[in-house]
């Protein structure tokens, strides 16, 4: 493949916490882009710190981070880096990962599932050149929810949305309420109507709802200090 000329040197930010894939990352991109600044940050916090003095023209952005989950910190790389465009690396292909990263205006979504490092140069080029980059699965997926009536995205308010994470974790109506500020009975309202716009009758069915939407994930913290 042709290397494409660019007029100027490239800076790159990976942010990974595992440091094997972190340096997987920093060495395809020093290897297909030899002139290119790489740097590497192991946590939300840490990248932000670094975007700010790098000004990076791509972040490479795991989504599950120690500090947080990445779509959490990319309203903050705006701010700082105006013109960066965001990568996102994630294995969770799912139906609220792609609304979010959507919402958000992720230039470029890699599945670790089912993608190999040699994409990262076509995922690059692509977002560089204006266009956005989804894995296959990624465009499957939100072709699903567009064509979808009854999507979450379609038949929830963003309140609801924003409560469904911690609802499918088997939380109490008391314990949302502390977490968000709200009242307990504002919180019982908010399930009920969720519940009978998705169509599910009991909190089991809830929970495994969020979960294979994606709003939860099996390994997420929560869903461990939960079930301990």
């Amino acid at each position: 493949m042709v290397m494409p000329t660019r007029s100027r040197e490239l800076k790159f930010l990976v942010v990974e916490d595992l440091k094997l894939v972190r340096d997987m990352l920093v060495e395809a991109c020093q290897r297909n882009w030899p002139d290119a600044e790489v740097m590497g940050a192991t946590s939300g916090q840490e990248a932000l710190e670094i975007a700010q003095d790098l000004q990076p023209d791509i972040i490479l952005l795991d989504l599950c981070l120690p500090d947080g989950e990445g779509l959490d910190f990319t309203t903050k790389f705006r701010e700082c880096c105006q013109r960066t465009k965001i990568i996102a690396l994630t294995a969770h292909t799912d139906e609220f990962t792609i609304h979010r990263a959507s919402h958000l205006r992720i230039n470029g979504f890699v599945d670790k599932n089912e993608q190999p490092i040699e994409v990262l140069q076509e995922a690059v080029e692509s977002v560089l050149d204006g266009r956005q980059y989804l894995s296959n699965t990624a465009r499957r997926v939100r072709e699903e929810i567009r064509f979808d009536p009854m999507s979450f995205s379609k038949v929830l308010s963003d309140r609801e949305i924003s409560l469904l994470s911690l609802l499918g974790q088997g939380l109490s109506n008391d314990e949302i309420a502390q977490r968000v500020g709200l009242a307990p009975t504002t919180v019982k309202l908010h399930r009920n109507k969720i519940m009978m716009r998705i169509g599910v009758h009991s909190t089991p069915q809830l929970m495994r709802y969020a979960i294979a939407k994606g709003f939860v994930h099996m390994n997420s913290p929560g869903m461990m200090a939960h079930s301990a």
